[in-house]
């Protein structure tokens, strides 16, 4: 079997892509008057931009929804610098890794119950990024899932093995 053709990962536009976004974000942080360093990585095929050393629980809201605004707001941000779609990755506090961990184990969890039932399992409603951490986890618990419903209340459903 052929592999499919690796895509090539430009790390200097992701780079720019983080350095956009983070002096977006040290914007609002000076607006908002809030403290927090601001940490820049890329990660596989994302630029990631951290907010850490500071509690800044106003900025993450109710189960992250202030954080996925922000989010977006500094997507918006970068495509207006870029002219690119940008797939960024914001945290702050470490909330999304947090949230991550959780995550996997709600996968791997759901993924042995419908081992044992042989029945399906829908899940909860999630975001993109929740979805996609539970999709992982569930591939590698030896299973597949898929998205199901619209957003904002799009959901995984876990399959039994054929």
């Amino acid at each position: 079997m052929a592999d499919a053709p690796e895509e090539t990962v430009d790390i200097e536009a992701l780079e720019h892509e983080g350095d956009v976004a983070a002096d977006y974000i040290e914007g609002l942080l000076d607006i908002a008057d809030f403290d927090g360093d601001i940490d820049m990585d890329v990660e596989g095929d994302r630029a990631v931009v951290s907010v850490v050393g500071a509690t800044l629980d106003e900025l993450i809201g109710n189960e992250g929804e202030v954080l996925e605004a922000l989010q977006e707001l500094t997507r918006l941000a970068v495509h207006r610098s870029t002219g690119n779609r940008s797939r960024l990755m914001l945290d702050i506090g470490g909330w999304r890794e947090g949230r991550r961990t959780e995550l996997r184990k709600v996968g791997s969890e759901a993924a042995e119950e419908v081992k044992k039932s042989g029945e399906a399992k829908a899940l909860e409603p999630m975001t993109p990024f929740e979805r996609k951490v539970v999709h992982d986890a569930v591939a590698d618990a030896g299973l597949t899932s898929e998205s199901e419903g619209e957003e904002p209340y799009r959901y995984v459903v876990v399959l039994p093995a054929d």
